[in-house]
């Protein structure tokens, strides 16, 4: 896996719309808070245009990410926003040409297509990160402290109180994003490999059976099976979490392998930045310590609890 180069003062960034269409407002409030961080965004088309649903149709929105990426004076790409759209694109993407020109490619939920496609057929690590249209506007400190120290130094340190008892020393690489997403791989060319790694899943405003039924999902198709471990970002509900937490003991805990729950990344506030893809070490001393480490970086901390 290739790890993009960290961000410097005055470095030019893209913004790019790959599912919804932009909000006009969060966009130019996105824009600030990267100006404020000593970087130059500059604006693709896609985050002006509209295609009913979509920022634009395929054919612009696959530009702009193509632009981005052959332009060499750009050294990151931040999707401005999920929604929807991302997984029409993949059948279309230049692999070979994202592999040529490596840099930092960033964004969550709707994205999570792209993170796994990217990951596996063109060896980039990518960021799970805030979205400048999206949650980026309203992030509190311990986001923006993550964004800015991942992106500029790839290192940051979070605090959490919630991880498996279980103790364990895993190296692995992290893969996976939001669950509706990872679940819509399976059985497509751009199918998540779990095979070897730590699958990171979360998720949004979904009822509890459809939390269980996606769980299933994977689990028939051998991707719990398959990962090391498993970490959980923010899950919400419009119902209890009590029945959320019931799928998870039900399907994932038999799976006999660690648990780090309560992750704080995802749709929720802090979300932490982090790398996919990225070989990581992840240590849990139960139950009073757990790290991540990540080894192109001399193993600097991530966590630390």
């Amino acid at each position: 896996m290739t790890t993009p180069t960290p961000l410097k003062q005055n470095d030019k960034v893209a913004l790019i719309a790959t599912s919804g269409i932009v909000n006009p407002q969060k966009l130019n409030q996105g824009i600030k808070i990267l100006e404020n961080m000593g970087l130059r965004p500059y604006v693709s088309q896609s985050c002006y245009a509209s295609h009913e649903y979509l920022a634009g149709d395929d054919t612009l929105r696959l530009h702009d990410l193509h632009a981005a990426f052959a332009d060499t004076q750009t050294r990151a790409i931040f999707v401005a926003r999920g929604g929807y759209g991302a997984a029409r694109l993949l059948p279309h993407i230049d692999y070979g040409l994202i592999a040529k020109n490596p840099k930092i490619f960033a964004g969550y939920s709707d994205v999570t297509a792209l993170h796994i496609a990217i990951n596996q057929n063109s060896g980039l690590v990518t960021y799970h990160a805030p979205m400048p249209a999206a949650d980026l506007p309203t992030a509190d400190k311990q986001t923006l402290d993550s964004f800015y120290s991942m992106l500029f130094t790839q290192s940051t340190q979070i605090h959490f109180d919630r991880f498996s008892e279980l103790a364990v020393r895993i190296t692995a690489p992290i893969t996976g994003g939001n669950l509706t997403l990872i679940a819509s791989t399976l059985g497509t060319p751009y199918e998540i490999d779990t095979r070897g790694k730590m699958l990171f899943m979360e998720e949004v405003n979904e009822e509890p059976y459809k939390i269980d039924r996606l769980l299933t999902q994977l689990k028939h198709a051998g991707k719990l099976r398959d990962a090391l471990g498993f970490i959980l970002g923010s899950f919400t509900t419009p119902s209890s979490y009590k029945k959320i937490q019931l799928a998870i003991s039900e399907l994932l805990f038999p799976e006999n392998k660690p648990i780090i729950s309560h992750f704080p990344s995802g749709h929720c506030m802090p979300n932490i930045t982090f790398p996919l893809g990225q070989n990581a070490e992840i240590l849990m001393e139960a139950p009073n310590e757990f790290q991540i480490h990540f080894q192109n970086q001399g193993m600097s901390p991530l966590s630390h609890l």
